[in-house]
């Protein structure tokens, strides 16, 4: 495809469809996906550079900064991680989320069901309450209002017009969504993403709220032992641009350089971005 400059804009790897995306996606692997992003290098607490602390700092910024709260939040393209709605779940009264992999949902309820889980999330909800000025002793309490607002987790198609199944939101819509390293994930190429990201964008009420955390010139990930997908290639210009396009106000836009000791085999990911954007 041709994109503003001319030349063949950077996206997926050639000739990958959507059908070959989703089938990809059936050998998922939760338990291996969270070891390799949520433990250390990638994840760690003990330095405040690290990605993990700056998303969740992020996130809390955006919920607290202009009261942003309200009745119903949505979490399109959950995977098997919860670390996106513990700031969330404070401020609104429902909280949903959804996958396109069967195995990451039920990842989530077990979690949610109090089961044995592939991951600790204790020190994330202990980040998220210092975050929120309480006492790390506080997680518990964080875990169990968590599991006692999230109502549903559903299946989710983002190149589907009706991302989710029917009946599943309020006739207005979402108060706020949030999705993280999906979008750019699951589409072949731009205009793919651009289709994806109207889509979930009709889940929303006028006036609700959009975050929005992906990867930025990354092409490949494995989510599982030989299991290589390709993801579309985006840059800031793109990222601002597709949310123009599909009916969003830009707020906010934070971009993370990985520094090189977090640099993997398992991806090629360089750099990351948090956007905050409200549905005009």
């Amino acid at each position: 495809m041709e994109g503003q400059n001319g030349k063949e804009s950077a996206g997926q790897e050639k000739g990958t469809s959507k059908a070959e995306l989703k089938a990809s996606y059936q050998h998922f692997d939760p338990a291996l996906y969270l070891q390799r992003h949520y433990t250390p290098p990638r994840a760690s607490f003990d330095n405040k550079d690290n990605v993990v602390p700056w998303k969740l700092g992020l996130i809390h910024r955006a919920f607290t900064e202009g009261d942003l709260k309200g009745d119903v939040l949505v979490d399109i393209g959950s995977g098997p991680t919860l670390y996106q709605v513990m700031s969330g779940c404070e401020r609104f009264n429902r909280v949903i989320l959804s996958d396109f992999v069967e195995a990451n949902r039920r990842e989530l309820q077990s979690w949610l069901q109090g089961k044995s889980n592939s991951l600790d999330w204790t020190p994330f909800f202990q980040h998220v309450c210092k975050l929120e000025g309480r006492s790390p002793e506080a997680w518990s309490e964080k875990a169990q209002r968590l599991r006692s607002v999230v109502t549903d987790v559903l299946p989710v198609d983002i190149h589907q017009p009706n991302p989710l199944p029917l009946d599943a939101l309020p006739p207005s819509g979402a108060d706020c969504l949030i999705s993280c390293y999906c979008l750019e994930a699951s589409s072949p190429d731009l205009a793919s993403f651009n289709k994806a990201l109207g889509h979930i964008a009709g889940l929303i009420r006028q006036g609700g709220h959009l975050l929005l955390i992906g990867t930025l010139e990354i092409s490949f990930y494995y989510p599982a032992p030989d299991v290589r997908i390709p993801v579309m290639r985006l840059d800031e210009a793109q990222v601002c641009s597709s949310l123009k396009n599909c009916g969003f106000q830009l707020q906010d836009l934070s971009v993370y350089y990985l520094p090189q000791d977090m640099h993997k085999t398992t991806d090629d990911a360089r750099s990351m971005f948090f956007a905050k954007a409200m549905k005009q």
